[in-house]
Formats: C-alpha cells, structure tokens, sequence
C-alpha cells in the first residue's frame, strides 16, 4: 500500500512537473508586436488604453503594441475587418453588428461601463432646441458617421418619436476639429466625450441634453446600463494567440486598477500634453466627470449586452430580426485569468 501510495505521488509529481514546464512553455506570447486600432485616442472614452501605453504596462507584458488611431470607431472597425490592425479599442456594439453579418468578432475587456457620450446643443440655439424630438432637419455632428456618438444620438431621436434619417449626421473628427465645428457654426447639435464637451462647455458653446457620462444619465436614455468601449478583436485571433490575448487583457486591466486610485491630476500628468487641448484645467474637470464611467471588474455584464442589442434593432432594420448568442460577443476567460 505505502508503495503504491509512494508510485502514485511520484507520478503527480512528474505530471505536475510537466504541467509546469508545459504553461511556461505556453507563456511566451505567439505575436510581440501587435497592432492596434482605436477612433480618437485622446477621447476619455480611450483613456484606458493611453495609460497602458504611458505607463509602461504593454511593455510590462512583453508587447509592443503599435497604435493606430482613426477618425472614428467605425474607421478602425473597418481596419480589423480588413486585416490591418490585430486587436481594437471601440464601442462593445460593434461585436455584435459584425456577428449579425456571420464576422465572429468578440470583446475580451470591458474598459467603459456607461458610454459617457454628451448630446449638446449651440447654446443659441438652446431656446429652439430643448430635446431631441427637435433634432429634426438638424445637422449633428459625431466623431463618425456609424460610430458609437452618432448610433447614441439616433437613438435618442428615436426614443423621441423621430427617425434616425430624420436629422444629418456630420462626421467632425475627435479633437480640435469637433470644438471649431462647433463654435464655427457648422453643426447644430453634437453628440460627443470628454475633453471636447468640457472644453466646449467651458467656453459657453453648448448647453447639454443628454449626458451619458453618470449611471442616472445612461438609464435615462438607454433603461438600464450599456458598455461602451471594449478591447475587441476577431476569434481567429484570440485562437491563434491566446497568450497574447492574456497578456493584452492583463496590461487593459493594470490600467482600469490604476484609474480606480488615481486623482484626476495624476491622469492629466500622465497623457500627452496636447490632449489637454489647451488648457490642464479644465482637461482635470473633464476627467473628474468621467472617472466614474470605466469599468471595475472589465466584465460586460449580460443586463448590458441585452441593453446594447436592444438600441441596435430600434436603429438598424437590418438588424431586426437578427439572431445573435450575446454570450459569445464577450470572451470573459482572459479578464478572469488577469484578476485571478
């Protein structure tokens, strides 16, 4: 007995050893340099993803993560789905829309819980213009049409009793050019983040309609809560590199943890200085009103996958009648590993 017992043991021993070499085997990312994609990374929308990169933390995983930034998150949409970036910072619905049309695209991190996406109005206008059941015939300007700014403002428009053709969606960038857009006259109402509507809000440009920046201001529109960014690539990636994946998520979710703790100064002095737009201040204010807006676990929780889907078939016909399994449009393996 003793020497069964003993061969027994000895042989968890050498399994276990095996296991051992086998994971640190495994560890070792498949790809190093990984491209990325995001639509206006100096949006606190983003903020997640330049702290990571300005903190070192892909670094600290192993990778060199090459940034791509776009116009909008339909834009770097389009790049994934065209195979010229790995992996995506953009808005948990696109995971969805892609599996509708048979893409398998999955989102492995919840970096936003609330959309934190403002519908402001020109603040001359804001006599004319008190809801959105008076967008009609009106110019909004988003960061791109088929981005997560323009899909929210249609969707107000809809909750009000309008269509979504009812008004022009203007596509004016993600910085400076939505701030002169504004101020220049060239859109009535703009759907928009952070540090755009707090410098515009500053300046006495705007008067705000809707704010999605809060949990109370995300229920009021949406019913409940809806993600909002997400770091999202195709599962043929995610197969073909799992540690990879792993070590992204880890890197996402230092970051999420980092933001928890910090102060809205340690975050101004952490970015590049031109995303302050000008004035520090005031990008410190901008940052006080998002913080409460990431995620905390960097888990899409399934009432707000059904909330996102919802929006969708109110907006997109062809989406109506769509048959998408909303548990496969986030991957919760990798953010489980990292806070494990």
């Amino acid at each position: 007995m003793e020497r069964r017992t003993f061969l027994i043991g000895t042989g968890a021993a050498a399994l276990a050893v095996g296991l051992g070499r086998s994971a640190l085997a495994q560890d070792k990312p498949e790809k190093t340099k990984v491209t990325l994609g995001v639509g206006g990374k100096p949006l606190l929308y983003y903020l997640p993803l330049t702290i990571a990169e300005r903190k070192g933390f892909f670094k600290d995983e192993g990778l060199d993560v090459d940034i791509n930034d776009f116009g909008g998150g339909a834009k770097s949409l389009q790049a994934l789905i065209g195979g010229s970036v790995d992996v995506v910072t953009g808005a948990y619905e696109h995971t969805i829309r892609m599996q509708a049309k048979g893409q398998d695209v999955r989102a492995v991190t919840e970096l936003g819980r609330f959309p934190a996406i403002v519908i402001a109005v020109k603040k001359e206008k804001a006599g004319q213009i008190k809801s959105a059941a008076d967008f009609k015939g009106l110019k909004i300007g988003v960061t791109a049409p088929g981005s997560s700014t323009a899909l929210t403002a249609q969707y107000a428009m809809v909750k009000a009793g309008l269509k979504p053709s009812d008004a022009a969606i203007i596509g004016v960038g993600s910085g400076a050019s939505a701030v002169a857009a504004m101020q220049k006259g060239e859109i009535d109402v703009l759907s928009h983040l952070d540090p755009v509507i707090a410098k515009l809000e500053s300046d006495g440009d705007i008067a705000i309609l809707i704010d999605t920046r809060t949990e109370a201001g995300t229920r009021a529109l949406f019913g409940g809560s809806n993600p909002a960014a997400t770091l999202y690539t195709k599962k043929d990636f995610i197969d073909a590199n799992p540690v990879t994946t792993q070590r992204l998520v880890n890197a996402f979710m230092k970051s999420l943890k980092w933001l928890q703790n910090a102060k809205p100064e340690d975050v101004a002095d952490a970015v590049p200085p031109e995303y302050h737009l000008g004035d520090k201040p005031l990008y410190i204010k901008a940052v006080q009103n998002s913080l409460e807006s990431y995620s905390r676990t960097g888990i899409v929780p399934p009432d707000g996958m059904a909330s996102v889907m919802d929006m969708l078939k109110t907006l997109d016909p062809e989406l109506k009648d769509a048959k998408v399994d909303l548990a496969t449009t986030f991957d919760d393996r990798f953010v489980k590993k990292a806070a494990g």
